[in-house]
């Protein structure tokens, strides 16, 4: 029903920036909780950020101060731009949808940050 689509990934030098798009299928997406998880090797699979239908967002504290979550509902597309990447940041980041059975997950996008 809901088919998630990220883009954006890529490699960047520490200190760069970059902006991953998601862009979902279906007609619950403005009305439904979207964001972002991250998976780097050897660690749990943790929110990076979220953003609810009414607006309100939360952020991991260690990207808090440098990531930025905005939605656009007229295209189903939820973003996240990365500023001052660091090497830290390197995961794999998936794009989700909390629909009302569970999530709807992306396939994943590879974010690497040089050092």
């Amino acid at each position: 029903q809901v088919q998630l689509v990220e883009s954006g990934g890529g490699l960047v030098q520490a200190g760069g920036s970059l902006r991953l798009s998601c862009a979902a299928s279906g007609s619950i997406f403005s009305i439904s909780t979207v964001g972002w998880y991250r998976q780097a090797p050897g660690r749990q699979r943790e929110l990076v950020a979220g953003v609810r239908r009414d607006g309100s967002s939360n952020y991991a504290d260690s990207v808090k101060d440098r990531f930025t979550i905005s939605r656009d509902n007229a295209k189903n597309t939820v973003y996240l731009q990365m500023n001052s990447l660091k090497p830290e940041d390197t995961a794999v980041y998936y794009c989700y949808l909390n629909g009302f059975m569970g999530n709807y997950w992306g396939q994943g996008t590879q974010v690497t940050v040089s050092s």
